[in-house]
């Protein structure tokens, strides 16, 4: 019995998580054997890597070298990183302040309002990038950073609203009409009682948020040109691959780094988020 319960553990648990495991991690592995292996091997044939097309045994840094002093690779990594926090501030204050109103007040067409939301957010980023062109011109930022934190909440805000609003809901009404029996205005319940109860919703929505700007390729391939004004995606994915000619070592360099910031927000971030959302929303 005790045996079959050990098959049955390595059948439908261990192996598969495995097989997850290893399919989810070998992406990041084969980028960092590919941006720490010499040029030399990197134009081989298969069979002539040393018999080891999984590994190196002459590891080096030139192409992290060339990526830093060859291009602008830390501009578009600190133009990322700016875009993404300045667009998550203004998509977070617009969806904290669009999903309280549609989860927790009573007025005509709340439920309509937010349906549309949701239905604007299922909106292909490709058929808004023509319209939007024009409202980037319109505005004069038309090829600087500034195109993108204005269009990036385009999708960020509908995103944002609809998951805080889904998150207001499950908080208890009466703590929220205790402060109002007290004496506390919306505005103060809503900074002082709802909020610091909805911080795992909040977190939640900053991390998709980051995320989808970080990773964001349509909109900065179409509105920005110039490449200091680039982000990371663009940026490695445009100035290092020329024609049909691909800067492999910083290529995967540019990923792996590209890579780190999201993975350190994650690693920051996630435990608090998962402990908020197993400690219950009234827990004080």
């Amino acid at each position: 019995m005790v045996i079959e319960k050990r098959w049955k553990k390595w059948v439908y648990f261990y192996i598969p998580l495995t097989i997850f495991v290893i399919g989810t991690l070998f992406p990041f592995y084969w980028m960092l054997i590919t941006s720490i292996r010499p040029d030399a091997e990197l134009y081989r044939s298969w069979r002539a890597v040393n018999n080891a097309p999984f590994w190196t045994t002459h590891p080096t840094l030139e192409h992290f070298r060339d990526l830093m002093a060859k291009t602008t690779f830390p501009k578009w990594l600190w133009n990322t990183f700016f875009i993404a926090c300045v667009s998550t501030a203004i998509s977070l204050f617009c969806g904290l302040l669009a999903g309280y109103a549609l989860g927790r007040l009573k007025f005509p067409m709340a439920g309509t309002l937010g349906t549309s939301i949701f239905v604007t957010y299922l909106v292909p980023p490709t058929l808004l990038f023509l319209p939007l062109s024009q409202v980037v011109v319109w505005l004069g930022i038309a090829d600087t950073i500034w195109a993108l934190i204005v269009t990036y909440p385009t999708f960020l805000v509908p995103f944002s609203t609809w998951l805080l609003m889904g998150y207001f809901r499950t908080i208890p009404r009466e703590v929220e009409e205790c402060a109002l029996v007290d004496g506390a205005t919306r505005m103060q319940t809503l900074w002082k009682v709802v909020l610091p109860m909805a911080v795992p919703g909040i977190i939640c929505a900053v991390l998709f948020s980051f995320t989808l700007c970080w990773n964001e390729f349509t909109y900065a391939l179409t509105f920005i040109s110039q490449s200091a004004n680039k982000t990371a995606v663009v940026g490695v994915t445009s100035d290092l691959i020329r024609g049909d000619i691909y800067f492999w070592g910083s290529l995967m360099a540019g990923a792996l780094l590209a890579s780190i910031p999201i993975v350190v927000v994650y690693v920051l971030f996630l435990d608090y988020y998962v402990s908020g959302l197993t400690a219950g929303a009234v827990k004080g």
